[in-house]
């Protein structure tokens, strides 16, 4: 998915593979069960903060479990590993999830990373943009679907089309493009796009949220996992989810710990700066920490499988009942 591309271009791809294992506090470190999770992308982030210092602090040990963190050797590894066995558990993006039950792949959403869709359009700092004023524009996306299908309902909005627009492509960054005023704004995300601007651009960026112009509020992120381990090994699976809701919990309380913990293990990663705004800026994105944090939401799935097809991003979807469950969020 496009969205996620930027966070990586201060670095570019860095294929390794990292095993972090939490001390344990109520089982010996030979009677915890090892789960591969497997992640997004080729360069850790800080996304990850929440598993990684969970398992530093033992909150995975407490439930019988050891987590392997796999990174992927390029982005298109992790539903690969999935959907194989070779990692039972993944960090993944809503679409990779579409698209690889589409490729009749066992993969199974089992619980949403934060509460919404946090892309639109960004612009520098002290030029914010309607959709109106996009009309003529240089807009810097990432060529894929998705982002073009989501520009195409934001421009709609103003009964505009992707023809009343100049669209440059970033081989893997939006935002050099935009800092070096080749574009008038660019898509991305508030916690990757936005956190560069803040970092390497040392600017507020204006932010034209896509939400409020036609495109569903579904959230970007998830967690997934393999359908076969899911039915053979249900309470494994539910432990994962109560360790890694009290990760998420602990680290947005504890946001420096986290960062900390990043460096500890993906220190040439990027920089502390860097980690540092990008869980500054995601911790809002989880909002109140309910008991629905990871919940996924039915209506939020109807809406965005709506969209596909109808922007023709996908030829047909199944029931969105199909592509996730909170089956395994019982307490």
């Amino acid at each position: 998915m496009s969205m996620k591309l930027t966070r990586r271009a201060l670095l570019g791809g860095l294929a390794v593979a990292a095993a972090l294992m939490g001390a344990p506090l109520q089982a010996n470190a030979a009677e915890l069960t090892k789960l591969t999770f497997v992640q997004e992308w080729p360069t850790p982030d800080g996304f990850w903060i929440p598993w990684i210092l969970g398992s530093k602090k033992g909150f995975y040990a407490e439930e019988g479990l050891e987590l392997e963190i796999v990174v992927p050797p390029t982005v298109a590894d992790t539903m690969k590993f999935l959907g194989t066995g070779r990692a039972q558990v993944a960090f993944t993006t809503v679409m990779d999830v579409i698209f690889a039950r589409g490729e009749q792949a066992p993969v199974t959403a089992i619980a949403r990373y934060g509460r919404g869709n946090n892309w639109g359009i960004i612009s520098s700092e002290g030029k914010p943009l309607t959709v109106a004023d996009l009309k003529g524009k240089r807009i810097g996306i990432y060529n894929d679907a998705w982002t073009k299908a989501q520009l195409g309902m934001m421009l709609a909005d103003a009964k505009l089309t992707l023809d009343d627009v100049e669209m440059v492509a970033a081989a893997d960054d939006t935002v050099p493009l935009l800092l070096q005023n080749r574009v008038d704004a660019i898509t991305g995300i508030t916690n990757a796009e936005g956190t560069e601007m803040m970092t390497a651009g040392n600017q507020k960026a204006s932010f034209l949220p896509a939400t409020e112009h036609g495109v569903p509020n579904t959230p970007i992120f998830m967690l997934a996992g393999n359908d076969d381990w899911l039915k053979a090994h249900p309470d494994q699976a539910k432990a994962f989810l109560r360790a890694t809701e009290k990760s998420i919990r602990y680290a947005a309380e504890h946001p420096a710990e986290g960062v900390a913990a990043f460096h500890e293990l993906y220190a040439k990663a990027f920089d502390e700066k860097y980690i540092t705004q990008q869980w500054t800026d995601t911790i809002p994105l989880f909002g109140a920490m309910g008991d629905d944090l990871m919940v996924n939401n039915e209506a939020d799935w109807t809406a965005l499988l709506a969209a596909l097809t109808k922007f023709g991003v996908v030829k047909e979807v199944a029931a969105p009942t199909t592509y996730f469950t909170n089956a395994y969020l019982a307490k």
